[in-house]
């Protein structure tokens, strides 16, 4: 039975942007169409507010499906969004009331019991995807592991679920649906075009530092701080993608590719390091011919998180180039529209007569109906 929310949650009506975009006609006879622009008064906060709205019926979406564990990407999809409101809560930690931020704790606490599930569901299909190709007496081999993997996933889901049913959790709830209910008096007076470039190139700067520490015998640990990296200027990004306009778009698709890379090394170097745990558990009661073929599954990961490191290279760069350099330059015209905008702010002054620099094109992302969320 699903949990139910303090209070509904109505769908949001941006379509995949948290920025509102508008369609202004040039007033010039030779203006072919109309060019592409957007609220230069919105806020970051307004920005926030829409993210958690959009987010928090994506919970409602997502939330009974995860419960039931009949069909693992709706748990997959229910820890995406938590993991994008926890990125929400960082990106505008400035604008949103503090005791929102406060609960950054309690998000990450959901998102652990999310995960302990999720990584089983994930090593349980891997699993499945590894011994169709087998000979039946492999596949034997396989069903004890197969079978302690469903025990621990159960135990796991129990915990998911008390954790799910937990007064912190309905609380945490309910200061998302306040916060995201805010009226427009309350959205703060921070620009959004002055606050989200600055945002998106600090995670830049620190993809970059994480990227230039690696070493040939560098941890999982110092790659996965690169992913997490990735994924924080994904999120900063996608959250401005209308005000950032194609730049955007194409710096997108180059993080995913390398978000991608970098999660098939992770969720390889987790199974294996799983799968020699459980070899060296004496409790396990495993057979031998089980043991050996865990031993192979293991090989199989090892091979995949070699590759992937051999790949990253390519990855980056596709990043940092020249999608990078578009997005900057882009980044740096809105900068320099908020300073001449907060300049000739005056209280006689209608701050819409000041138009932000022209975009080339506007994001147009599917409605949040018709699309699932992405890592």
């Amino acid at each position: 039975m699903a949990m139910k929310m303090p209070a509904s949650v109505p769908e949001p009506a941006t379509t995949g942007s948290t920025v509102e975009v508008t369609v202004t006609a040039t007033a010039t006879a030779d203006a072919a169409q109309a060019e592409p622009s957007f609220d230069a008064s919105i806020t970051a906060r307004a920005v926030a507010t829409a993210e958690l709205r959009r987010l928090l019926a994506l919970w409602q979406r997502h939330e009974a499906g995860a419960r039931l564990g009949q069909d693992p990407e709706e748990l997959h999809q229910l820890r995406v969004v938590v993991r994008r409101i926890d990125a929400t809560l960082g990106l505008f930690k400035r604008q949103l009331p503090a005791a929102l931020v406060r609960a950054r704790k309690t998000t990450k606490a959901v998102l652990r019991s999310l995960g302990a599930a999720r990584d089983l569901d994930v090593q349980l299909s891997e699993l499945a995807e590894y011994c169709a190709g087998l000979c039946e007496r492999e596949r034997a081999a396989a069903e004890p592991l197969q079978v302690y993997l469903e025990s621990e996933r159960e135990r796991a889901r129990a915990r998911m679920l008390r954790a799910l049913d937990s007064e912190p959790t309905r609380r945490w709830l309910e200061l998302l649906r306040q916060a995201s209910a805010e009226s427009a008096e309350h959205q703060g007076t921070d620009p959004a075009m002055a606050v989200m470039p600055e945002r998106v190139r600090r995670r830049f700067r620190k993809l970059r530092r994480s990227v230039g520490e690696l070493r040939a015998k560098s941890s999982m640990e110092d790659y996965h701080q690169v992913r997490r990296r990735a994924k924080q200027l994904r999120y900063a990004t996608e959250c401005g993608a209308a005000m950032f306009g194609k730049p955007a778009d194409e710096l997108l698709r180059a993080l995913r590719r390398l978000q991608e890379r970098l999660g098939a090394q992770q969720d390889a170097y987790m199974a294996q390091n799983r799968l020699a745990a459980l070899a060296a558990e004496p409790a396990s009661g495993l057979p031998p011919a089980t043991l050996f073929l865990m031993g192979r599954l293991a090989e199989r990961h090892a091979r995949v998180t070699a590759r992937a490191r051999r790949t990253l290279d390519r990855s980056w760069r596709r990043v940092r180039g020249r999608r990078w350099k578009a997005l900057r330059a882009r980044l740096e015209q809105l900068s320099e529209s908020a300073v001449t905008l907060h300049e000739m702010r005056s209280p006689g002054l209608d701050t819409e007569e000041i138009a932000p620099p022209p975009l080339a094109t506007v994001a147009q992302p599917p409605a949040p109906e018709s699309r699932q969320v992405k890592h």
